[in-house]
């Protein structure tokens, strides 16, 4: 199993903050479906005041290269990712335009 931790930040708005978390109280099942399909095998989102933390374990075979552009082959993830883009912004130190950023793993307790 391999894993993977990705921060974002929502938008300076309250509303913002209760519509995220309201979203990912129940996703699509499209979205959940599509996720699977691609190898994602266990995610989980943590909030700190507008700062979101992802952490997913993902299958052996996944590729990380092809996995967007392969989960976004099924309409509603597009729609999903659109909408939920929608709340975030560039998190400090990311590129332009990079919602999630992947952080680099520096220790594991086995």
């Amino acid at each position: 199993m391999n894993y993977f931790g990705l921060i974002a930040h929502l938008k300076d708005d309250p509303q913002a903050v209760v519509d995220y978390k309201e979203y990912h109280k129940k996703i699509w099942p499209e979205v959940e479906a599509s996720l699977r399909r691609v190898g994602l095998k266990r995610s989980r989102i943590f909030i700190f005041g507008r700062q979101l933390f992802m952490y997913m374990e993902v299958a052996e075979d996944f590729d990380a290269s092809t996995y967007l552009a392969r989960y976004l082959e099924e309409p509603k993830a597009g729609e999903w990712e659109r909408l939920m883009s929608s709340y975030l912004e560039t998190p400090p130190d990311a590129k332009p335009g990079q919602l999630w950023t992947q952080m680099e793993p520096i220790f594991e307790l086995n």
